[in-house]
């Protein structure tokens, strides 16, 4: 990833916050990241981690229409995923869709509210709207709306190695092209 796309990404994502009224804590820790595919507009995320305790962890995230956070798992990260501005569309496994396709049934946490929904439904989160998402349900999200303000609260994160990917070539972080001068440090360069 280019780190004039970079760049880019945190100046509409702070444009974005900014306009909803959404104040980052001083020095807030950056990440931006196409998953190692290239591919940023289509699969990517920006994040910020505004909290990260030994047991506890709270991000805001950003992307834009239809920008993928592609299908994967945590193994020890219980997380809830709330739609702070937008309209955010999780789509939920649970099994890694790729390798078991079986349709069940599982209960999931939506709004405080105890659901049962199929294997790989979407649920369309309105801004307020939180869905609790337990280790080992695989999941996937995107924007529908043209920008979209994520926020997650967590059990302890680890993003290096409790992130699972449905597809083997994604990776968490990205190589990045130094083609202008950076305007933060990621998280993964600290």
């Amino acid at each position: 990833m280019k780190r004039s796309e970079i760049n880019k990404a945190i100046g509409d994502a702070s444009s974005f916050f900014k306009k909803n009224s959404w104040a980052l804590p001083p020095n807030p820790r950056w990440d931006v990241t196409d998953f190692g595919l290239g591919r940023f507009n289509s699969c990517g995320l920006v994040l910020v981690n505004l909290a990260e305790e030994e047991e506890y962890c709270e991000k805001v995230m950003y992307a834009i229409k239809n920008q993928v956070t592609p299908i994967h798992t945590h193994h020890k990260k219980k997380e809830d995923i709330i739609c702070r501005a937008g309209i955010l569309i999780v789509q939920l496994w649970a099994f890694d869709p790729e390798v078991k396709k079986t349709v069940g049934r599982f209960n999931v946490n939506m709004n405080g509210q105890n659901c049962l929904i199929t294997s790989g439904e979407k649920i369309t989160l309105q801004a307020g709207n939180r869905v609790t998402i337990k280790s080992g349900i695989w999941h996937e999200f995107y924007a529908q709306s043209a920008e979209c303000i994520i926020g997650e609260v967590s059990t302890a994160n680890d993003d290096v190695n409790d992130n699972f990917f449905s597809n083997k070539q994604i990776g968490r972080y990205t190589d990045i092209i130094e083609d202008e001068l950076l305007i933060v440090k990621l998280l993964s360069e600290n």
